[in-house]
């Protein structure tokens, strides 16, 4: 059974990525991948909010939501590869630019919603 939320969680998260990239991505023009900075942010705050509610939540909240649907939302592998394109497309300022967005308003987001509930 945890397989299977796991994977159901998995296909929402996945789904839900991609409409929010492409909803971001024809609203704004920009050098850097918004939709994946979204995405991931939104991601982090959501699994701060379930470690910090852990106590009240059962096992298959856990495997759906957590390492399912967040699992699957998240995309560090896309946001590896935007990175490094940006950088070999002579955008290093943007690159970095990229990483200290990502890595500070992911772990912030993450570090709110957990004390939000926690």
């Amino acid at each position: 059974m945890s397989l299977v939320l796991v994977l159901v969680g998995g296909a929402l998260g996945a789904l839900v990525r991609f409409l929010v990239d492409r909803a971001i991505a024809v609203r704004v023009d920009a050098v850097l991948p918004w939709g994946t900075l979204a995405v991931n942010v939104a991601g982090s705050a959501l699994l701060g909010v379930l470690a910090g509610a852990s106590m009240a939540l059962p096992d298959p909240v856990w495997q759906l939501a957590g390492a399912g649907f967040c699992g699957a939302l998240t995309t560090w592998s896309t946001f590896a590869y935007e990175t490094i394109r940006l950088a070999e497309s002579g955008a290093r300022g943007y690159a970095v630019l990229n990483v200290g967005l990502t890595l500070t308003a992911g772990l912030a987001a993450a570090a709110l919603g957990w004390l939000a509930t926690g």
